[in-house]
């Protein structure tokens, strides 16, 4: 798979799915993968209920039943493919013609795993049709796909607007340096100003680091400004995000264990659940977006 897979769902971030595909693809010249996924319970819905009371002698209530079920496995599968063909038709009005769709049945998680060899980005809405409409919540298969692949993934939500400028969230570790490295040689970020952030008490240290890395984006062609701030990592990015205008947060992912992170919490899932912005998580393993 080398190409853009952007997730379909007909949840209210499909629009902003759609633009992030169409902001993907022309700036790397990557053809999209449309992608519908139908969770086992939209196909799933027969049931055995040959030993309930009194219904193991009333054939006809069992095949009703089944026959319903494969009513809605069909309703579903027929609306799922008007989603693909209605969002494959919004992203040729605009230029992208490179584009399949594919429908799978199961999980997301299992279909993306499925896809993920060479895959050079996955675009996700932050919330799926069955999330309560509130800001904060994220869709429940984003920290699953985030854990369980290796490539660049894209969490988007209404209202994405092409990015002019984006926040680098960095750490110094060693893993944010291959994440720089990453950064500094995506052909999907050429072009764009960068705020290099790191949050942080003021040190010589966290002062060297940030030049160091304002060094490799400046070689790379980068226009950089660089801030070392103080206070909580989360509200201080997605703040410092809003404030100056980036549209969009690029940072590693889950950089520590599950274990840790289950004792003092994910920053990736709190920035996530906070900013406004689309945040683009790398890993360090090379990309070609």
């Amino acid at each position: 798979m080398t190409n853009i897979v952007a997730c379909i769902d007909g949840s209210p971030a499909q629009a902003a799915v759609c633009d992030a595909a169409v902001w993907a693809s022309t700036g790397t010249a990557l053809p999209v993968t449309l992608l519908h996924v139908l969770e086992r319970n939209e196909f799933e819905g027969e049931s055995d209920l040959s030993g309930a009371i009194g219904l193991g002698s009333r054939e006809h209530l069992l095949k009703e039943l089944a026959e319903r079920d494969h009513q809605r496995s069909r309703l579903a599968q027929e609306q799922g493919r008007l989603l693909l063909e209605s969002a494959k038709d919004y992203l040729a009005d605009v230029g992208v013609t490179e584009v399949e769709t594919q429908q799978r049945r199961g999980q997301l998680v299992e279909a993306i795993q499925a896809l993920s060899p060479g895959m050079p980005m996955m675009i996700l809405g932050k919330q799926g049709t069955t999330q309560v409409r509130d800001h904060a919540l994220l869709g429940s298969h984003i920290e699953s796909a985030i854990r369980t692949l290796d490539n660049p993934i894209m969490v988007v939500q209404p209202g994405f607007e092409a990015p002019s400028r984006f926040l680098f969230a960095y750490d110094g570790s060693q893993s944010a340096n291959k994440v720089l490295a990453l950064v500094a040689n995506s052909p999907l970020l050429k072009g764009l100003a960068c705020d290099l952030v790191m949050v942080g008490e003021p040190s010589d240290e966290h002062e060297r680091q940030l030049v160091q890395a304002r060094q490799v984006l400046e070689s790379a062609g980068f226009e950089v400004n660089d801030r070392l701030l103080q206070g909580e990592v989360a509200p201080r990015i997605c703040q410092h995000a809003a404030e100056g205008g980036n549209t969009l947060i690029v940072m590693g992912a889950y950089g520590h264990s599950r274990l840790r992170q289950f004792i003092v919490g994910s920053t990736t899932t709190a920035i996530l659940a906070t900013t406004s912005a689309a945040v683009l998580l790398l890993k360090s393993q090379p990309c070609s977006c």
